[in-house]
């Protein structure tokens, strides 16, 4: 699949929303978190017009706990996936492009992804930045995502020391839950 990054779409939190209702309902309890992550959760931002989706859960096990409300809702577990600190599931096939990352709550991959967005949201030039290299990385890499992904890299690492500097200057907290 071909990397394609878009203008930001004022309607991404509008179908975080509708898909969070959603998972809100079939999950109950077992989600102890629903998050808008990713860059369509950054106003502004050009994305992936991809809406990722982190579910935080107090354990992996049992994986039907949220497996089988997943999939009721027509999302498909990716066993494969290679991150141990994750449950990954997909869209139906046919259906607008979404990814569920379910992670533990706590975790530090859980962390990563609301610290991030967060230190998005609050530093515009930071964001402007991404934005430019995003674009760049998706010319030069259109027809090799996984590559396009690895080049972000060494810019997220940066991006991620300075919003650990920030986070201790501001007593940073994950906020509620987003659903």
């Amino acid at each position: 699949m071909k990397v394609r990054i878009v203008h930001y779409d004022s309607a991404w939190p509008h179908l975080f929303r509708e898909r969070a209702e959603r998972l809100r309902r079939a999950l109950g309890d077992v989600a102890l978190r629903i998050d808008h992550i990713g860059s369509t959760s950054v106003p502004g931002l050009p994305a992936k017009p991809i809406i990722d989706i982190q579910i935080s859960v107090a354990t992996f096990e049992p994986l039907d706990a949220y497996r089988l409300p997943l999939e009721s809702l027509g999302y498909v577990f990716r066993s494969a996936n290679p991150e141990r600190t994750k449950r990954f599931f997909r869209e139906a096939p046919g259906e607008r492009r979404e990814h569920v990352h379910v992670r533990k709550a706590g975790s530090w991959g859980e962390q990563f992804a609301l610290l991030f967005r967060d230190y998005m949201r609050s530093h515009q030039m930071e964001a402007a930045a991404y934005a430019e290299l995003k674009r760049e990385l998706a010319q030069q890499y259109r027809e090799e995502r996984h590559v396009y992904t690895d080049a972000k890299g060494p810019f997220i690492w940066d991006v991620m020391r300075r919003a650990n500097d920030w986070s201790q200057d501001v007593g940073w907290e994950p906020g509620p839950s987003d659903m």
